[in-house]
């Protein structure tokens, strides 16, 4: 027979609970500091995480970091050298510099609030609101908001979008590391209206989704000899033909998409829901990011 004691330890453990896996956006949350490791973006942009990523400086001469309470101004050293880039440029054309916000936590990965991507250090928000000045102390880089170029109809511009905006996301999207910029629908929309035939090449790669009227964001490329980075398939097949996006499937995004036709309901197929980046554990991501995280 089995003594007092260690019949005790039996049933204990059999009536505890089995442990979940732990989500990977705590554990990549929890990080404080990069990977010290050679820098390589591994997986995808919703599915990945960073190894040796670098922290863009809180303020330079051209820029500078908001929220920095998130700490997610971290980054593939291509994105960092691109964000300072484009900062210089956005001086060009009649602005401070830029406000930068969020691009990648310290090992990139799940974020246990806000973005699905950015999970690579290939992803950053750049606020539409030109710099009043750039030497906002912490605190006001908390409170400070971006300003809105999109109208509450979701169909227009509002006075905030200026012959700056459109030229410094030409600038924007014509750097060969740039893949896709995400914007508000109505700002393609009012790009589109002075396009020209030679604007196809970097007009198409500005993007309609939702959820971007107060920042543009920008996706770069996987770089090269980044042999972890998933490259990401053209969204939009006209696209990949040389198209510049402004069609019909532009126009759906303020007609169908706000006003949809009234049609049939079809019945709805079940099938599992799918997991989204808040829900990943470690075995959704691609091993690799093991070593990531725990690299010293």
């Amino acid at each position: 027979m089995l003594k007092p004691f260690f019949l005790g330890l039996l049933l204990t453990g059999l009536a505890a609970p089995l442990q979940a896996d732990p989500l990977a956006n705590h554990l990549f949350g929890a990080q404080k500091t990069p990977s010290r490791q050679a820098p390589m973006p591994i997986g995808t942009y919703a599915k990945g995480c960073g190894a040796g990523q670098v922290q863009l400086p809180e303020s330079g001469p051209t820029w500078q970091a908001m929220r920095l309470s998130r700490d997610r101004h971290w980054g593939q050293p291509v994105m960092i050298d691109y964000l300072k880039d484009l900062s210089r440029t956005a001086v060009k054309v009649g602005w401070k510099g830029l406000y930068i916000g969020d691009i990648s936590q310290p090992r990139g990965g799940p974020m246990t609030s806000g973005h699905a991507s950015h999970q690579i250090g290939l992803d950053a928000d750049v606020w539409m609101r030109p710099p009043s000045r750039l030497n906002l102390s912490r605190s006001e880089r908390e409170k400070i908001g971006s300003i809105p170029v999109r109208s509450a109809n979701q169909r227009a511009v509002t006075k905030n979008w200026t012959r700056s905006h459109h030229a410094l996301l030409k600038a924007a999207a014509s750097d060969k590391r740039v893949d896709r910029i995400f914007v508000a629908a109505a700002v393609k929309l009012e790009m589109c209206k002075t396009a020209r035939p030679s604007d196809k090449k970097w007009l198409q790669k500005i993007r309609p989704v939702a959820g971007h009227d107060t920042h543009f964001h920008v996706r770069l490329k996987c770089p090269r000899g980044a042999s972890g980075c998933v490259t990401q398939k053209p969204s939009v097949a006209t696209l990949s033909k040389g198209g510049n996006g402004c069609d019909d499937t532009l126009r759906w995004w303020v007609t169908d998409y706000l006003n949809p036709p009234k049609a049939t309901p079809k019945p709805k197929k079940k099938t599992a829901p799918r997991k989204r980046p808040r829900q990943f554990t470690m075995a959704d991501l691609p091993n690799q990011c093991k070593n990531v995280l725990n690299a010293r």
